[in-house]
């Protein structure tokens, strides 16, 4: 019901294939309401009565927490863990599932971090080492009746997505974001739209050519962020964005982790934020587009059609 997933649901379901929706939330998107059942893959026999009751044939696993908020242990992301662990039992014990695909992140390892290989990890937040759990139980759980393939998404956006890359366009829409003078990022993200085309053409790939492994996800090319923006906010019809020397960046940074310290829960900038900003972000793409090939949405494309959906919604 989420992001990834309601763009994945509505793709198959205009496919004409018999597509049902597993979250304890409802779809947002209204439209695929009568293709919702409620389940908790937090409850083991919950999960594994409604996997084997649709006998499905393919599996996207893509629920889960998501934010960073948890400060203290893992308890707050046991969905992320167990669910998996429930999922696996499911699927081990259906002959119908051919494919199952898990859904990642790259936050695995931290931003600033190139790992040696796929089984190099070095996370730095909670929800990374809740990850890094999930691809760990898939990989040691031995045979379990399908062709497994996991996937570390980056950062996606486009239509029916929410904090923080809808609050960057809306941010823009508002007149209120600002560039860093002077800093050059580069970007690997991902337009949804092309997400689902590459879960798709994983999924009808050839067995030996996604059995058992692990690909970033995101476009190939990577964008640079201030022209990204420009982008978006020309596409938007915003006023054009301004440029902030990044001393004064820093320390309003600064004051809002002094604000976020006394309670407020997202200051408009932390320093946390700002260093995400100013950080590249770029992951191999190479394997994925190996077996994927050619994305159907240019930047443009993706830009357009998610300032049509904020439009409309």
């Amino acid at each position: 019901s989420g992001f990834i997933g309601t763009n994945l649901v509505e793709q198959f379901r205009a496919a004409g294939e018999v597509v049902c929706n597993f979250d304890i939330l409802p779809p947002r998107d209204p439209g695929h309401s009568s293709l919702w059942k409620k389940v908790d893959l937090r409850d083991r026999k919950q999960l594994i009565d409604a996997v084997h009751a649709f006998h499905p044939e393919m599996i996207v696993h893509c629920a889960a927490r998501t934010d960073l908020n948890e400060q203290k242990n893992l308890d707050g992301y046991r969905a992320n863990i167990d669910g998996i662990c429930h999922l696996i039992e499911a699927v081990r014990g259906l002959g119908s599932v051919e494919r199952t695909i898990f859904f990642s992140s790259q936050l695995v390892c931290r931003l600033d971090y190139r790992p040696t290989d796929m089984d190099d990890y070095l996370p730095g937040t909670l929800y990374g080492r809740s990850k890094v759990l999930g691809e760990k139980i898939v990989k040691t759980c031995g045979e379990f009746n399908t062709t497994w393939t996991i996937v570390r998404p980056t950062s996606l956006w486009g239509p029916w997505f929410d904090i923080p890359y809808r609050t960057f366009f809306n941010t823009i829409r508002r007149g209120m974001y600002v560039h860093p003078k002077g800093v050059q990022t580069l970007k690997q993200w991902g337009y949804v739209g092309n997400t689902v085309h590459q879960i798709g053409r994983l999924l009808e790939a050839p067995r030996e050519a996604v059995r058992g492994r692990i690909f970033y996800m995101a476009d190939y090319e990577p964008v640079e962020l201030r022209e990204f923006a420009d982008k978006v906010q020309e596409a938007l019809g915003a006023r054009k964005i301004p440029q902030i020397a990044y001393g004064l960046l820093k320390a309003a940074g600064i004051g809002g982790d002094v604000l976020q310290r006394v309670g407020w829960s997202a200051p408009p900038l932390t320093s946390f934020r700002l260093g995400n900003i100013i950080m590249n972000e770029i992951q191999d793409l190479r394997p994925l587009e190996d077996v994927v090939g050619p994305l159907p949405f240019s930047i443009e494309d993706g830009i357009r059609a998610t300032v049509q959906w904020l439009n409309q919604h």
